[in-house]
């Protein structure tokens, strides 16, 4: 089927569900513990947008981020307590504060601190590339063992499936296709534009962009890494967007070539149950006008279709 414009789309894999975000909206689906399939809708508040720095490269990825965590801890929390069936408790600013803190110390200290810590005990000088190289690879791999560990929990691979769910929809989604499950089915559950990859183009871009720094005292460059975050996620974000808009050339291969290879622990093929989830999600994240058109391209899914209430 050719191709026709659509709206560009983005989300994650939530507890037993999907969470989609569009131009003007973002949405969470999840199968609650009865079998069905209950999804919300918010309009998007779109910081990343409506600020003249969002037209700024470098600037408009720390904003994306930024919105992208706030939304993701949101869509976490409605989904941890629908998918047990209690009732929807409204996220306060001072849980979302705590919860936001927690994970950026989690961050710092295992992808930050342990890194450089193991590195000035082996004495290296912290002026040099090998200094750099090597507290890249251990941090790169303690990302690799995490996901990998994590994976081996039940439920977190029930997760990594709906993470799957999620790219496979949207796959056929931007390719023009019928959301249908023998359509989606037909996808990869990676997708280019994935947040794995960029967090693993964050940690190759934190080579160049900590390597300015000199040698210093050891909570001198913890401070100096802390400080350079925004740094590299913008250009990380540039890369990204990069990688993605050029993904059949070569040099879009390349830049998507290790996420895709992360990919591989963090999705999984989904059940046919969950990509009713995902489509679900998506098209509660649409606007009417864009769920017609997809509408017309051929069958939906009718449990997602029914879950959106249209």
């Amino acid at each position: 089927m050719s191709k026709s414009p659509v709206a560009t789309v983005g989300g994650q894999a939530v507890i037993e569900g999907v969470m989609m975000r569009a131009p003007s909206a973002w949405a969470v689906a999840v199968r609650t513990p009865s079998g069905e399939i209950e999804a919300i809708r918010h309009r998007l508040p779109r910081l990343s947008s409506r600020s003249r720095w969002a037209r700024v490269p470098l600037v408009r990825g720390v904003l994306v981020l930024g919105e992208s965590l706030t939304l993701g801890f949101r869509a976490l929390a409605w989904s941890g307590q629908r998918s047990v069936g209690e009732d929807e408790e409204p996220v306060t600013k001072g849980q979302m504060a705590g919860s936001m803190t927690l994970a950026a110390l989690f961050f710092v200290g295992f992808f930050i601190v342990i890194p450089l810590l193991a590195v000035r005990w082996g004495g290296l000088d912290a002026s040099s590339w090998v200094f750099h190289l090597v507290e890249a690879t251990i941090r790169i791999a303690l990302l690799v063992g995490y996901v990998w560990l994590i994976g081996r929990w039940d439920e977190i691979g029930r997760v990594y499936a709906y993470h799957g769910a999620e790219h496979m929809t949207i796959h056929a989604y931007e390719a023009g296709d019928p959301l249908d499950r023998d359509h989606i089915s037909a996808y990869r559950p990676a997708h280019p534009r994935c947040g794995t990859s960029f967090l693993l183009l964050v940690m190759l871009t934190a080579i160049v962009v900590f390597s300015v720094v000199g040698s210093l005292p050891w909570y001198g460059l913890i401070a100096s890494r802390v400080v350079l975050i925004p740094v590299v996620a913008g250009i990380s974000y540039e890369l990204l967007k990069l990688g993605g808009a050029q993904a059949d050339r070569t040099v879009g291969r390349i830049l998507t070539a290790p996420g895709l290879w992360l990919q591989r622990l963090t999705t999984r093929v989904p059940e046919t149950n969950m990509i009713d989830v995902a489509v679900a999600s998506l098209l509660s994240a649409l606007t009417d006008e864009e769920v017609d058109k997809v509408a017309g391209r051929g069958p939906i899914i009718p449990e997602a279709l029914s879950a959106t209430g249209r």
